[in-house]
């Protein structure tokens, strides 16, 4: 009887320990006015959401960024995505990262993770790294790294986890 007790505990133990690495972990980032901004929070209003890992000093991701951007606004009219742009720029390179953004016109929400808190929590080993969140906040797609026509993959993505028609 306890053999069986233990066993449904380490079983209800794992389950909720796997699930756990599906959802964001609650890690408070600061956004460009300097608000704190719970990040397991930033998906949870029915629509998909971009989590996009970058910096200004990786080509690869501002050529992401800059590709999705073209599209964005077709993309939040056909599914109603959302993207948060997390820049992992440290203390060198974290004065960059407004200039950057207000040259480029994105439309992006932007929150700063110069210590690399978020992306520790959600093992991130090198940028650009792209996950897909459903309307629930469950983590459903990542992608590592980018070349010319991944955005057209993370597009085919996101719509079929939409619920606009």
């Amino acid at each position: 009887m306890k053999k069986n007790i233990l066993t449904i505990f380490i079983t209800l133990l794992t389950l909720s320990i796997v699930g756990q690495k599906n959802k964001l972990p609650f890690v408070k980032l600061k956004n460009l006015e300097g608000k704190l901004v719970d990040v397991s929070t930033i998906s949870k209003d029915g629509n998909p959401t971009i989590i996009s890992f970058w910096a200004t000093w990786c080509r690869p991701c501002k050529a992401e960024l800059n590709t999705i951007a073209k599209e964005y606004d077709i993309w939040q009219k056909e599914t109603g995505v959302r993207l948060v742009a997390i820049s992992i720029d440290n203390s060198r390179s974290f004065g960059r990262v407004e200039p950057y953004i207000q040259s480029q016109a994105w439309d992006y929400e932007v929150l700063l993770d110069p210590n690399g808190e978020l992306k520790k929590a959600m093992n991130v080993t090198n940028i650009p790294h792209t996950f897909l969140l459903d309307g629930k906040g469950n983590i459903v797609w990542d992608h590592n790294n980018y070349a010319p026509g991944d955005e057209k993959e993370l597009y085919k993505q996101i719509k079929k986890i939409s619920t606009l028609d």
